[in-house]
């Protein structure tokens, strides 16, 4: 249909790399033990949203214009890198301020869901090597005399991304159980956030040293 081939293959190497362990997870991981499976749930869905942005770019030639505009892609590598490292520093910024006499809170910037799902979707979007990636894998399993081949490119992602969304949303779940104990310290907490702002900024960094081949 549309000029697909090797379906059974695609789906099973979109599995591996779903599964596979990288930053998109560890954002997912970090937000679900912050905030619970709904931080989670909304980091999934915005990565997610991010990745359907490329799919819908790689139907319409835009990756390829990416890839092959150095300018294009000098704007889009310099703007998604310093959008993260100031996410980033944001929360390594976060410091621990008296709540009560009893107990300490970790002052982060409160962060709503809605902000979650955006953080997801824009490190997604800003990311050319997600651009790249897709206008890479995707065409593999497409024909090269596929009558319809943007129907076939949307088919294909919509099918990895809604895989991926599945996984996604199960490590939420998982992780926010795990971490029911770990939100009661605010140690772990503010490390926590470190990390997370920690994770921003080496994606940011690694964006600006990225270059296209």
């Amino acid at each position: 249909m549309f000029g697909i081939h090797d379906l059974l293959l695609f789906l099973v190497s979109g599995l591996l790399l779903n599964i596979t362990p990288g930053p998109d997870t560890a954002y997912i991981v970090g937000r679900s033990v912050q905030m619970g499976w709904r931080g989670g749930a909304a980091a999934a869905l915005g990565i997610s949203a991010g990745c359907l942005v490329h799919v819908f770019g790689s139907a319409i030639g835009l990756s390829a214009l990416l890839t092959a505009s150095a300018t294009a892609f000098a704007i889009v590598k310099w703007a998604g890198a310093a959008y993260l490292v100031y996410l980033g520093v944001t929360q390594l910024l976060a410091r621990r301020q008296m709540g009560s006499e009893e107990s300490v809170a970790v002052a982060a910037p409160a962060v709503a869901l809605r902000q979650v799902f955006w953080q997801g979707a824009l490190t997604n979007i800003l990311n050319p090597k997600v651009a790249m990636f897709f206008l890479a894998f995707l065409p593999q399993f497409v024909a090269a005399d596929a009558p319809h081949k943007p129907l076939a490119f949307l088919l294909l992602g919509t099918i990895f991304i809604v895989n991926g969304t599945i996984w996604c949303l199960g490590v939420a779940v998982v992780a926010a159980r795990a971490a029911r104990r770990v939100r009661g310290s605010s140690a772990v907490l503010l490390w926590l956030n470190r990390a997370i702002g920690g994770l921003f900024v080496y994606l940011g960094v690694r964006i600006a040293m990225f270059e296209a081949r």
